[in-house]
């Protein structure tokens, strides 16, 4: 039998790491084993090296010294931790088949004329596709765009950062989303309008519409959506769970009115395990012992930094009210 279909059991300490012919056949399990072992002497775990050469097999013909190498080196070199970059690679293994000159370098280069190491590094890390598909086809004519559409660079610079698949659509499709949003009377200048691109992108804009319909089953009109996404367009791209679960805690649990929430859509955003609960706990202590007002805004419970609350609504109450403490720590529950 030819050697090269024949399972190939490579060495090294990981034992037992069977290579089949379905997935790659190897002209040289030498060169694959030192593929391995690179991989390794890089911190790579045997689940990252499997889910590697599952999605890529021909890298285990790779030449390690000359193509894999100075891919390793470079990712590294990049504002990220190794235990990042591992976790970035088995995510999009295809990092390790594009060419580092004709692409890699270049789309690097492009990003390090717009934005700081560091930022690059996020972008790598969390939108690591613009490294496989380019940065000429569409990122640069819809940057052109927005740029023409009077965006300030700083709010390029988020966008590229924060929503690097908005600026990897089609420019066409891109030329209509910037249109909307400018419609909608976003100022391209701010970075609202940088998240009201984001929210309005592909699937999110799904999410967005199931949170218009499920806002009105709460009362909101026809002007409070809008009003409320121009406030802060990310919070209306919110799981339903979510924002039925914070709707019931700000409406039913503390009685302010759907018409206050949609004022103060950033609510929607909030954690309600970290943020919403806590605060919301505590002031609904405070208004039954009658301590606060009752038409209390829920800018005041919103607002505030987790300094400020503790000094405005906990410790300030903490003589008449001991319990206060563990009721915003979650240790003593309060809301139903």
């Amino acid at each position: 039998m030819d050697s090269s279909s024949e399972p190939v059991t490579v060495s090294g300490e990981n034992e037992g790491a069977v290579l089949t012919s379905k997935w790659v056949e190897l002209q040289s399990p030498e060169r694959a084993d030192s593929v391995l072992e690179l991989l390794r002497n890089y911190g790579a775990s045997q689940t990252q090296i499997s889910k590697l050469i599952r999605s890529h097999p021909k890298l285990l013909s790779t030449d390690p010294e000359k193509t894999l190498l100075p891919k390793l080196e470079f990712f590294s070199s990049l504002e990220i931790s190794k235990v990042d970059l591992l976790k970035t690679l088995a995510f999009n293994p295809k990092l390790l088949a594009v060419s580092l000159r004709n692409r890699i370098l270049p789309t690097y280069n492009f990003l390090r004329s717009i934005l700081s190491e560091k930022n690059v590094g996020v972008i790598f890390k969390h939108n690591s596709w613009i490294f496989l598909e380019g940065h000429c086809k569409h990122v640069v004519p819809n940057i052109g765009l927005l740029r023409e559409s009077g965006m300030s660079q700083p709010c390029i610079s988020f966008l590229l950062t924060r929503g690097t698949r908005v600026l990897m659509v089609n420019p066409e499709k891109f030329g209509q989303l910037v249109s909307e949003v400018k419609e909608m009377g976003f100022n391209l200048e701010k970075s609202t309008s940088v998240n009201a691109l984001c929210a309005l992108c592909g699937k999110n804009k799904l999410v967005l519409n199931r949170s218009r319909e499920l806002l009105k089953t709460w009362g909101w009109s026809e002007d409070d959506f809008p009003s409320a996404f121009r406030k802060n367009p990310q919070c209306m791209v919110v799981s339903e769970k979510k924002l039925m679960q914070a709707m019931d805690l700000l409406v039913n649990k503390m009685g302010w009115s759907s018409g206050m929430i949609a004022k103060y859509p950033v609510a929607l955003g909030l954690s309600l395990e970290r943020r919403l609960i806590p605060r919301c706990s505590v002031v609904k202590v405070l208004l039954l012992k009658g301590f606060i007002n009752e038409n209390l805004n829920l800018g005041s419970l919103l607002k505030p930094t987790e300094k400020q609350f503790l000094e405005i609504f906990v410790n300030r109450y903490l003589g008449q009210v001991p319990e206060l403490l563990s009721v915003y720590q979650g240790k003593n529950k309060c809301l139903p």
